[in-house]
């Protein structure tokens, strides 16, 4: 939210004097973020005057229309003719005043001025507009003083334009609605400064009389609990927004419009009520507010054709729906160039219904952003009767004498508030009277208990307070004070969180990360050393997911979790696999023109808890009992940790030294056993076999188990999933269920024998299904103690084998820890480790 100091000034007594630093830093220890604090004076240098347009030409034969004026500017230029400057817009005709920088200037950004030739004139200067100056986004036409501006040719500009004031930008919470308003900024800065608040809701308007202003029903009371509207007959339709409250609303980033809707704008400023104004001779019979019937259609003012659904509010006549409340009107009854009947509304509507409708059309209107935090149901009828007197007063018309008032609003239910709670639940000591004054200095009626409350806020300690329980009821304007924890956050900040110590809790005795922060590092730092970039992916999907990857219908990774509120509407749901969002990553990469890539996650898939039900409703006044704890952790999705990895392009790179190597699915199954030897899983209690598993091409597709149990997948991705993912061909992936591998055991110090390996090569002739895995296990069991290591180097296949069979070459490596082997020793272990490779898969050895 943007906002002037000058107009903060209206409604509290700030100090004259009072720097931009303290104002700033009074805000932060208010709980309210500063993004800026812009001092204008300083944000134009050089000449900046009030310009009368004297003459204007009209250049033809340019791309875009152009002018050639003379701008009186009195004797600002030094020799009192009128400047010659070519501007290009066309919202001002001669006679008007409008704001000029003379050569020599600078204006926001850098940007000099100077005198120059340009379109075949001289130009010397520039007529401004909002955005050039620094005071808004209106880049439409240049700045046209109202009649009221008193100020002269020649005059210095900044005063009548508002380059004179500070203007802060301010990041407002969610649960802080009221400050977005000069009424709720204007209280807080109150209570910094403990100066006189002169609030704007406090004025006297009229109540609803009998008689309506325009016959409206409410069909739904729970998300429309108040309704006020009020008529102005006669409106003059050329009526200009004057300059001050056009130049306040373009300093808070709004566009001026037109009167009547720039007044609504402006009310909505001040007080924090969202308006609207419809042009009551377009409304064809009675209003109705109700809930839309799913698939009517509403064109609202942005131009866009909206489909509704059931849970959107909308405001009806005879012909329809004709206003999206409390987030946007329609087209039909928007106040036009010939209004002159104006009915201003002013409601007050669920919040959480408008941050759904906001949500589902995609609407962040500045009236949705506030009511979805909470605006004050009692400043209806006032924001009606000033939003009447501005317009009666600068835009002339009759007011009307009735005045509708439909009000549903419940009133705050007090809360219990026990005096002493702010003081075991922060640790600085706040006396119980204290505690009175700092809630009713936001607003609350407190209402004391049986004791007696010291009327020397110093004189009351923690004990005198204990017992006494104060029934609080939170104003009409702070819907987020709810339960005792916000009322005692509301007297810490008011109090100052800068008498909360600072105290570091004592770390606990422990042995420092656990066993599964220490694996998941472990295999994070092992895949990174391998050359794989680490991403982290959004874990929400869509609903269709599943299908793009080939699921079936009856995978378990198919049922998801629904998020209540997702941050969008295309991806409500939790994902089940890492894949889904990993490969969108490497899709996107690929669209920026990165070709080689080798991408890993690490995170939680989500598995709904089928027929889990609701987790029980536990409150904040007390801690909560181990069994609702556990009926809570029922309800919780199971959260595993998984690792997945993708591969596209090569894995080593070609250059001058030769050909590169494409990543194929053998690396992904390498990847795997990477991961699962950084996770302390031993190479003998890891079994690889051919699988059929989506969306894994189904030919070259590997499950891996640990001691016998499926941990994961690896391998090449489908061809259809690649095709529909718009992945190139042979794309590989891999994912392992890092929560269903078994602890690491202790790892004992390895025994390094100083005595020569003996090195033998066998090749072995299976059939084609025999995975070279289970090869190699058998070797190993045959092998026997002296064998230290063995690795498949070649495969080859081809006529001379026979159809249906290959060759697989083993390197084995035996070595004894206390002696050098004999060749005899040797060739008797490799000759038993082919004897078992024979007798349980049917090798023979190769030219044998």
């Amino acid at each position: 939210m943007r906002v002037s100091v000058s107009w903060l000034r209206e409604y509290v007594d700030l100090p004259a004097d009072l720097p931009t630093g303290d104002l700033e830093q009074a805000l932060v220890d208010l709980g309210i973020e500063v993004e800026s604090v812009v001092d204008l004076a300083g944000a134009v240098t050089g000449q900046l005057v009030v310009g009368e347009v004297r003459e204007i030409e009209e250049l033809t034969g340019f791309k875009k229309p152009i002018r050639f004026c003379r701008v009186e500017v009195g004797a600002a230029n030094g020799t009192g003719e009128p400047q010659e400057i070519v501007c290009g817009a066309r919202n001002f005709a001669v006679g008007d005043r409008v704001v000029v920088i003379l050569p020599g200037g600078v204006l926001p950004g850098g940007f000099a001025i100077g005198a120059r030739k340009t379109y075949g004139h001289n130009s010397a200067g520039m007529i401004c507009s909002a955005k050039e100056l620094g005071l808004g986004d209106d880049h439409s036409g240049i700045i046209v003083l109202g009649p009221e501006v008193t100020a002269k040719p020649g005059d210095d500009a900044r005063p009548v334009v508002g380059l004179d004031d500070v203007v802060l930008d301010l990041e407002i919470t969610p649960d802080r609605g009221y400050a977005l308003s000069l009424r709720g900024l204007a209280r807080e800065l109150s209570h910094a400064f403990d100066v006189p608040l002169r609030d704007p809701a406090l004025a006297p308007a009229p109540s609803g009389t009998e008689t309506p202003a325009y016959p409206v029903e409410v069909r739904d009371t729970l998300g429309c609990d108040r309704f006020t509207a009020r008529l102005v007959r006669g409106v003059d339709p050329s009526a200009p927004t004057p300059s001050w409250m056009a130049q306040r609303l373009v300093t808070a980033g709004i566009r001026s419009i037109s009167l009547p809707v720039d007044i609504t704008n402006y009310v909505m400023l001040e007080l924090g009520q969202p308006m609207h104004a419809f042009d009551a001779d377009r409304i064809a019979g009675p209003l109705v507010v109700r809930r839309a019937e799913a698939g009517e259609k509403l064109t609202t003012l942005d131009g866009v054709h909206r489909v509704l659904t059931a849970d959107d509010m909308v405001i009806c006549d005879d012909s329809g729906p004709i206003s999206l409340a409390a987030v946007m009107g329609g087209e039909t009854s928007e106040v036009v160039a010939d209004t002159t009947t104006v009915l201003f509304e002013a409601a007050h509507w669920d919040p959480a219904m408008v941050g759904r409708t906001a949500r589902r059309h995609k609407l962040f209107s500045e009236a949705a952003k506030r009511w979805e935090r909470g605006v004050d149901p009692a400043v209806a009828l006032v924001a009606l009767d000033r939003a009447v007197r501005l317009l009666t007063e600068h835009g002339g018309g009759t007011p009307g004498t009735e005045i509708l008032d439909i009000d549903h609003v419940r009133p705050r239910t007090p809360i219990s508030l026990p005096a002493d709670l702010p003081t075991r639940r922060v640790g600085v000591e706040y006396p119980p009277a204290r505690v009175v004054a700092l809630l009713e200095r936001v607003g609350c009626t407190v209402a004391q208990g049986a004791d007696r409350l010291s009327e020397d806020p110093g004189a009351v300690g923690v004990a005198s307070g204990a017992g006494t329980a104060l029934s609080v009821t939170p104003p009409t304007w702070r819907p987020d004070l709810t339960d005792p924890a916000d009322l005692v956050e509301e007297v810490v900040r008011l109090d100052g969180y800068d008498r909360v110590p600072s105290v570091l809790p004592t770390a606990p005795p422990g042995r420092g990360l656990t066993p599964r922060q220490r694996r998941r590092r472990a295999v994070a730092v092992s895949l990174a050393e391998r050359g794989y970039v680490e991403v982290l992916a959004h874990p929400f999907v869509s609903p269709e997911l599943a299908d793009q990857l080939g699921l079936p219908a009856d995978d378990a990774r198919r049922p998801a979790v629904r998020l209540a509120n997702p941050l969008s509407e295309e991806e409500p749901l939790l994902r089940t696999t890492l894949l889904g969002p990993l490969l969108g990553i490497l899709k996107r990469n690929l669209g920026r023109g990165h070709r080689d890539l080798a991408l890993y996650e690490i995170g939680a898939v989500f598995h709904p808890r089928v027929c889990a039900g609701s987790p029980p409703e536990m409150g904040v006044d007390r801690r909560p009992t181990d069994a609702e704890f556990a009926a809570a952790d029922a309800v919780v999705p199971a959260q595993p940790v998984h690792v997945a990895v993708v591969l596209a392009g090569d894995l080593d790179p070609a250059g001058w030294w030769g050909p590169g190597r494409p990543a194929g699915w053998a690396d992904a199954i390498e990847a795997a056993r990477d991961v699962l030897d950084a996770a302390g899983v031993t190479g003998e209690r890891v079994e690889v076999r051919a699988a059929e598993h989506a969306p894994w091409h189904p030919g070259r597709c590997a499950e891996l188990r640990v001691d016998g149990a499926v941990v994961g997948y690896a391998g090449e991705l489908h061809p259809v999933v690649a095709a529909t993912l718009e992945l190139p061909r042979r794309t590989c992936a891999m994912e392992l269920d890092l929560d269903a591998l078994p602890a690491a055991p202790v790892t004992p110090a390895p025994t390094v024998s100083g005595f020569p390996p003996a090195l033998i090569d066998v090749a072995l002739v299976v059939d084609d299904s025999v995975p070279a895995e289970q090869v190699r296990r058998a070797l190993e069991a045959g092998a026997g103690a002296l064998l230290e290591d063995v690795r498949l180097f070649d495969v080859y296949s081809g006529a001379q084998l026979g159809e249906g069979r290959r060759s697989l070459a083993y390197k084995l490596t035996f070595r004894a820890p206390d002696r050098t082997l004999t060749v005899e020793e040797a060739v008797a272990a490799r000759d038993a480790a082919v004897a078992v490779a024979a007798e349980r898969l049917g090798a023979t050895l190769r030219g044998a």
